[in-house]
């Protein structure tokens, strides 16, 4: 398996596409991320075109192990970001 594609190559690739400077796609990629963070922290969800969607879900209480010692404890409501892959994408991959 390849290594992730980093920030640097990102926004190199970005700028190339876009023909402009790796400064003005880095701006915005720290853009569209800022827009992302900010939409799904408060609840959100941002459709990214034949990529998928990014949204927050809850969850509720539960209880959960502690694998270390079998403990059972109670484990309070938190909110989990996901991401559902779009079908485009998924063909893609799969050719």
């Amino acid at each position: 398996m390849a290594k992730p594609m980093t920030k640097t190559q990102l926004v190199a690739a970005l700028a190339e596409d876009m023909g402009t400077d790796k400064k003005s796609a880095g701006a915005a990629l720290e853009a569209v991320c800022a827009l992302i963070t900010r939409e799904v922290s408060a609840g959100g969800a941002v459709t990214l075109p034949g990529v998928g969607k990014i949204y927050c879900r809850e969850r509720p209480e539960r209880m959960v192990r502690n694998p270390a010692t079998g403990e059972q404890i109670k484990k309070d409501a938190d909110k989990v970001v996901k991401m559902t892959i779009a079908k485009a994408l998924k063909d893609s991959v799969n050719g």
